[in-house]
């Protein structure tokens, strides 16, 4: 789980495997930061674009201007290697499984998809 200790939802995620017995491995992506290949394979997973999963709120991305980038495969690895450099951006908390499943688990019901 790409987590962030300080992160309610992750907090939330965190809590609710643990209440299924589901253990965790627990990667604090903002001091371990996933690779632009790392990111580019999880975004697969997730059968999802960056800035699907991009934190537009953060000061960062309106200091780049993210909400204005485009959004098309021209600029796709703009995106990616900029998440990179800046993993605040990134949704969180994402959860891979060992099936190469994955998703962003902002909500319980995205947990009960995720483990049923």
């Amino acid at each position: 789980m790409w987590n962030n200790p300080d992160c309610s939802k992750c907090a939330a995620a965190r809590e609710t495997l643990a209440g299924l017995g589901i253990p965790v491995t627990l990667r604090r992506y903002l001091d371990d930061p996933p690779t632009p290949a790392e990111l580019a394979d999880v975004l697969d997973r997730l059968k999802a674009e960056p800035w699907d999963i991009c934190r537009l709120g953060e000061p960062v991305a309106e200091t780049l201007g993210l909400a204005a980038w485009a959004r098309d495969v021209s600029t796709r690895q703009d995106w990616i290697d900029t998440m990179a450099d800046h993993p605040v951006l990134i949704q969180r908390p994402i959860i891979i499984r060992d099936d190469g499943s994955a998703i962003v688990a902002r909500t319980p019901e995205a947990l009960e998809r995720l483990f049923p």
